[in-house]
């Protein structure tokens, strides 16, 4: 019995706090809608549709970028195994069938193999290029939410300063009461454009930082495979008559 007791202690606990955890959230949105009606909704309208599009695009990216993260390690190594075999094609459709930006590298190296090893490097840094921009999409759309979204904070700054002392004119007094306001406006809209630009930095960098890491990993494994044709005798020379 006292263990029963003890039990419904904790759920009645683990309840009140769930329900204090709920009300406070409720609480904290009341607050943040007040904040964004009272900071004028024409501003915080267009602040809010940047951090829209902005997190449109960088999960678009981030979710990409993870389905275009592969282990090139297992990948080199499969790829070895069959060039080891002297099966060439067999490496193209271990390169081929494997998803990511560092495969298809790999495969339009190995594609060229009858022509040497420069014609190889040369595949590898023309379709690494086209395979980086393809990484970087979308990035300069994040970058420019990030520098509207404190723009436009500012310019309710602005604004806000403007209806301020635009009532100071009319009223023709200098009370706290006519001005705040104004400043209010001037003030909320500079902090929703600040934390929006915030958000979208953090993620940028982000972003940036896994680009970075599939770029390098992908340099590393094309480098791998020229050294693995190599000393597996990949290359075969053909010779032309000269005209």
């Amino acid at each position: 019995m006292r263990h029963l007791f003890k039990t419904l202690a904790v759920l009645s606990l683990v309840a009140f706090s769930a329900a204090d955890l709920a009300a406070q959230d409720s609480e904290g949105f009341q607050v943040l809608k007040k904040q964004f009606i009272d900071g004028d909704w024409r501003f915080m309208a267009i602040v809010l549709i940047c951090l829209i599009l902005g997190l449109a695009f960088c999960i678009e990216r981030i979710i990409t970028l993870n389905l275009a993260s592969t282990n090139t390690d297992k990948l080199l190594s499969r790829i070895g195994e069959r060039l080891e075999a002297g099966d060439v094609e067999g490496a193209k459709e271990v390169a081929k069938s494997t998803p990511g930006p560092t495969a298809s590298v790999l495969y339009e190296g190995l594609r060229h193999s009858a022509e040497g090893p420069d014609a190889v490097e040369k595949a590898i840094v023309s379709y690494g290029s086209v395979q980086m921009g393809l990484l970087e999409r979308g990035l300069v759309w994040i970058s420019l939410f990030i520098a509207i979204a404190p723009m436009l904070g500012f310019m309710g700054t602005v604004i806000g300063m403007i209806q301020a002392f635009n009532r100071i004119e009319t009223v023709g007094d200098l009370s706290p009461a006519v001005v705040a306001g104004g400043i209010k406006v001037a003030l909320l809209t500079t902090v929703f454009g600040l934390v929006v630009a915030i958000i979208l930095q953090i993620l940028y960098n982000y972003i940036v930082n896994k680009i970075d890491g599939i770029v390098n990993r992908m340099e590393d494994a094309s480098i791998a495979l020229v050294d693995i044709m190599a000393t597996n005798n990949t290359f075969t020379t053909t010779t032309r008559p000269r005209v």
